[in-house]
């Protein structure tokens, strides 16, 4: 599985507005804290992988309705139009234990990623508006496909311009890269 994703700075309201405008439906908001592994056989960092621990909390109002637990590997980039990477992800049980588990096999908690993430319904696309401590406000569109990237691709770049939003913005750097300096590709 790939996941196709572009990335922007932007106001939400303003995107929030478009969104209204287009009729997109708003599907959840949630709060997340990913908590980003350092491999003890390579450099994540240098080889532009991850693994991830997403705890997420979903809202009805301002009632948590569920709580869920993620582990996620993510591939390097596959291309130099977008975020897009080969993505596994499953489920976990105890996120405590899935900690304990990384760090007995060497792997080090790097970084932690807090973000606020509003999603809606696109034209078959995930739009999330997400506030991430320490960062400010952005835009992803995003889809996963088992093939045909480039159509994929092109896709979100027309959901963002269908939100006045202009994909030659787009950010390639993970919040995470952002959060430890790297600059902004």
């Amino acid at each position: 599985m790939y996941e196709v994703e572009v990335k922007v700075r932007a106001d939400h309201e303003a995107v929030r507005e478009r969104l209204n405008a287009t009729g997109a439906e708003q599907v959840n908001r949630v709060t997340q804290n990913d908590i980003y592994y350092d491999a003890p056989h390579r450099d994540f960092a240098e080889t532009d992988e991850a693994l991830r621990l997403r705890r997420e909390k979903r809202y009805e109002g301002d009632d948590v309705v569920s709580e869920t637990t993620r582990i996620t590997y993510k591939g390097p980039l596959v291309d130099e139009s977008s975020k897009t990477r080969r993505e596994y992800e499953t489920g976990v049980d105890d996120a405590g234990t899935m900690d304990a588990i990384c760090d007995a096999v060497g792997f080090e908690a790097a970084a932690t990623v807090e973000k606020e993430r509003e999603r809606f319904a696109l034209d078959g696309y995930t739009v999330s508006l997400d506030a991430v401590s320490g960062l400010g406000e952005f835009v992803e569109v995003e889809v996963e496909v088992e093939s045909d990237l480039d159509d994929a691709r092109d896709g979100a770049f027309e959901v963002l311009r269908k939100l006045e939003l202009d994909p030659d913005d787009q950010i390639r750097t993970s919040y995470l890269g952002m959060l430890l300096g790297a600059p902004e590709e």
